[in-house]
């Protein structure tokens, strides 16, 4: 059987999250935490040092070492500067990754285990994908770049200014007579000349960051001067904006996630590429024959599986495993296990709702 072209809609994997897979290089246990550092509140930092040493108490209680809880500690003060929840991921070496939200949590979460807890994460990332925002008008544009790997999502990475607003025929003027065609041919050139010069600038830009959106708006010839210029592999993420970027991009995640649900109900319908449930997402993750993860992550599941520390084999029970090849099986929350297995088999992973998929998990398959 032939192996399926790669899914149109974005997941996340080790090259879209690198520092999630290079968790997965280092041995364990690892610290998670998830803490509540709203900023609304008054006396927001004092308020997060409550959470925070609510969780370190158990943590301690739970055997994980002082470096990684020292480590997290320093940044509780001013987390609530920066998001509405600090999650932070330590190892006895020192702090691993740090991320912070504006999405609120409904309890903090401090957790010790073989591996990290790295769902929220990766749901927060797919819910802002990087993207572009473009107000253009006959002069030039501004183009700002976007992406929610930290901080605060409002603020752009990058800005680039395009256009110069002292060019003498930028605007079409009115001055009568035989020479008024010769005037607007000018300007009209000196509009197109400004949006090949808009594109040109765009595309570069698009070609670094690969953005999932390109949002326009502006005049309205100038947008749609822009759009007849525009090369094919950037049309094909442009909309023009009707409304707040934030509330675009939140349509575009949604319809992402629809379209790869229907994609894997089209795959169950076959029965060849798509798996469902806990036993054979497991064996397909251990063939390495998933291309997407479709997995769902209460932090209060706490059903539990077997993984290969040095072979990504997953099994329900260590047996299976130490028959494979793996020297010592360890034992980790089923979510994180299959997450792990996904990152080092070259699989992505998207995060679905809870009964998006039977047991919380599945997959669509390579072959």
């Amino acid at each position: 059987m032939e192996a399926r072209a790669t899914l149109p809609v974005p997941s996340i994997g080790a090259r879209e999250a690198p520092d999630i897979a290079e968790l997965y290089e280092r041995p364990g246990p690892f610290v998670t935490v998830y803490l509540d550092t709203n900023p609304e509140v008054e006396n927001a930092a004092q308020r997060s040092l409550g959470h925070w040493r609510n969780v370190r108490r158990d943590l301690e209680t739970a055997g994980a070492p002082l470096t990684a809880l020292d480590a997290i500690q320093a940044l509780v003060p001013d987390a609530h500067h920066r998001g509405t929840t600090l999650a932070a991921i330590a190892d006895s070496t020192g702090l691993q990754l740090t991320r912070t939200f504006d999405n609120a949590i409904t309890r903090d979460v401090g957790r010790w285990a073989s591996l990290p807890q790295v769902a929220p994460i990766i749901e927060v990332q797919q819910s802002s994908p990087t993207h572009i925002v473009v107000l253009c008008d006959r002069v030039g544009a501004d183009i700002a770049v976007y992406a929610a790997n930290d901080g605060d999502r409002g603020t752009a990475l990058l800005q680039v200014v395009v256009g110069d607003a002292q060019d003498p025929h930028i605007s079409k003027s009115k001055p009568g007579g035989w020479s008024q065609p010769r005037y607007q041919e000018r300007a009209e050139n000196a509009w197109e000349h400004t949006a090949r010069e808009v594109v040109e600038r765009l595309t570069k830009v698009c070609d670094i960051v690969d953005p999932r959106l390109v949002l326009v708006s502006g005049d309205v010839r100038a947008v749609q001067l822009l759009q007849e210029h525009l090369p094919p592999r950037v049309a094909s993420v442009v909309r023009l904006m009707t409304g707040e970027p934030v509330n675009e991009v939140a349509t575009l995640v949604a319809e992402d996630t629809v379209a790869l649900l229907e994609k894997f109900r089209e795959e169950r319908g076959q029965g060849d590429r798509a798996v469902e449930g806990v036993d054979a997402t497991l064996d397909a993750l251990s063939a390495a024959r998933v291309d997407t993860l479709l997995v769902h992550d209460d932090p209060r599941d706490e059903r539990m599986c077997w993984f290969g520390a040095d072979v990504p084999l997953v099994a329900p029970d260590p047996q299976p495993l130490r028959d494979q090849g793996a020297d010592q099986p360890q034992m980790a929350r089923l979510a994180d296990v299959a997450i792990r297995t996904a990152f080092c088999t070259g699989a992505r992973v998207r995060v679905v709702p809870a009964t998006a998929v039977k047991e919380r998990l599945g997959a669509i398959l390579r072959f």
